[in-house]
């Protein structure tokens, strides 16, 4: 047993029927992973993680040679003038890996729409739960998967 404290939990939301829906803040709505360049991507990213997402083109060709990369589970939330507001990128093995609300859009619903956006498309895969890690030391990120149905694992 190391003598270093744990510094992430893993929690896990039960895709029990009916999920809540999304529900988006005017003007903001999911885009196809496609649709944006993954430079704006890895930005943000970056910037929610500092210190901890590797370069761009290291990032992006770990994401999309991994062999749980799927596009479909990687998604951006947009403004009406392009602006990255969010992004959940997910595995196709039930794992959220990272979501990332941009500074500026923190605090109107991004986040929890984004997660439950990655509900509903785990469970049209027949996922019967979805898990994710998340630092302990992450306070306000750990009442958002609270509210959402969360539990630790």
């Amino acid at each position: 047993m190391s003598g270093n404290p744990q510094t992430w939990l893993r929690l896990r939301k039960h895709l029990v029927a009916p999920l809540a829906l999304p529900i988006w803040p005017e003007g903001v709505a999911p885009a196809s992973f496609d649709a944006v360049d993954p430079r704006r991507l890895h930005r943000l990213v970056d910037t929610a993680f500092p210190g901890l997402v590797a370069p761009f083109d290291d990032w992006h060709g770990n994401l999309i040679h991994d062999s749980e990369f799927d596009p479909a589970l990687c998604v951006p939330a947009l403004t009406p003038d392009g602006q990255v507001a969010g992004f959940v990128q997910c595995w196709t093995s039930n794992f959220i890996k990272d979501l990332a609300v941009a500074p500026s859009h923190r605090g109107r619903g991004i986040g929890a729409a984004l997660m439950r956006h990655a509900f509903t498309l785990f469970a049209e895969r027949g996922a019967s739960q979805v898990d994710l890690k998340v630092q302990i030391e992450e306070a306000s990120a750990r009442r958002l998967y609270a509210r959402l149905g969360m539990v630790e694992v």
